[in-house]
């Protein structure tokens, strides 16, 4: 059999040139389609190690409740259809949620979905349609519809927003020892760049780069992409980022550049410790500020970014601005749902009617 007369198959998730007639060209020998495989996967490996840890680990519990869903209905882990993923809604909507009494919130179940599309294509290499999961979310959003009619509360709901106003309260009630220089400086640098709870515990010394006009941080490691972001001196010196960080770094001693930026205190002797933060206890000094502030909601690792969006749109800044600070798109549907409770009062149907 001669190399010509050798069928050339793409190997499993495999997208490669063709021809006119849908063939793989020539020069496509088997050999050259192993290697390209390889290729592939190494480039999905990347992927994937690039991705947050909690989004891996997010999408690994979704393919967990995936597989625990397929085993009921005797299917394969495989078999992601338009309508496996509909039963998969069905199902999930009944499963116990975080809170006891309380059943899976519909946010959870429409990450689940992402989760189990995303791990089909990268550890499967399944060719899936971009719809595949439309009709079940079709199907979710017909339930969250009946929820509003019922009154069915599920879930922690959307994080509130820390607004500035929260933001000086917070500030005003840090105390002044090593904790609070920490957290004031790192709830600000939270709220300045409206940062995610990972990319603020990421951030090393050498990313807060000096400038005359304040600092310019670089945010290498973040959820979408990564941004360099002016960090302004603030009007007020007790809500300053700029000042916040330099004593922070002063009193932390942070001198190796490479070293995170915000680190863990010894519980008992309050000193610095090597290492950086998690995300989640990013999220944890969010919380603790809320509480000893006395606000009347709790706040979470999401409120500063939220808050800082909102903050800066009631100030009359462009939507393209505040969206480079924090790193979404422009027209970002998240964002944008930020703003919707601060529309629609400067022209008001009622305006100059009661």
């Amino acid at each position: 059999m001669s190399e010509s007369d050798i069928e050339r198959v793409p190997a499993a998730g495999l997208h490669i040139p063709a021809t006119a007639d849908g063939t793989a060209p020539a020069e496509f020998t088997p050999e050259v389609l192993a290697r390209l495989q390889e290729l592939e996967q190494r480039s999905a490996q990347h992927e994937r190690a690039s991705r947050p840890t909690n989004t891996t680990e997010s999408y690994g519990a979704d393919w967990k409740h995936w597989e625990s869903f397929c085993a009921l209905l005797e299917l394969p882990p495989q078999a992601i259809t338009a309508g496996s993923l509909t039963a998969f809604v069905e199902w999930l909507w009944i499963q116990p949620g975080w809170k006891p009494g309380t059943f899976t919130a519909p946010s959870t179940i429409d990450r689940r979905l992402s989760g189990v599309v995303v791990t089909g294509r990268d550890l499967y290499g399944l060719h899936l349609p971009k719809t595949v999961a439309a009709r079940a979310r079709r199907v979710l959003k017909a339930k969250v519809k009946q929820m509003e009619t019922t009154g069915e509360q599920r879930g922690r709901g959307p994080a509130k927003a820390l607004l500035v106003e929260h933001l000086r309260q917070v500030v005003a009630a840090v105390p002044d020892n090593l904790r609070g220089i920490r957290d004031r400086s790192m709830i600000l640098t939270h709220f300045a760049i409206a940062g995610r709870e990972h990319e603020i515990a990421l951030l090393r010394v050498r990313d807060f780069a000096e400038h005359e006009n304040g600092l310019l941080l670089d945010v290498r490691v973040s959820k979408v992409k990564p941004r360099k972001v002016k960090i302004k001196y603030g009007t007020r010196p007790s809500t300053c980022p700029v000042r916040a960080w330099r004593a922070w770094k002063e009193a932390a001693g942070l001198t190796d550049p490479n070293g995170f930026a915000y680190r863990p205190l010894h519980p008992r002797w309050n000193t610095v410790m090597d290492g950086g933060l998690d995300p989640e206890s990013i999220g944890d000094v969010v919380t603790r500020l809320g509480e000893q502030a006395g606000l009347d909601f709790r706040a979470t690792g999401h409120s500063p970014r939220r808050g800082a969006a909102t903050s800066s749109k009631r100030a009359k800044n462009d939507r393209k601005e505040i969206a480079a600070i924090g790193g979404w798109a422009d027209n970002s549907v998240a964002m944008e749902s930020y703003f919707e409770a601060d529309e629609g009062w400067e022209e008001h149907a009622m305006n100059n009617v009661l």
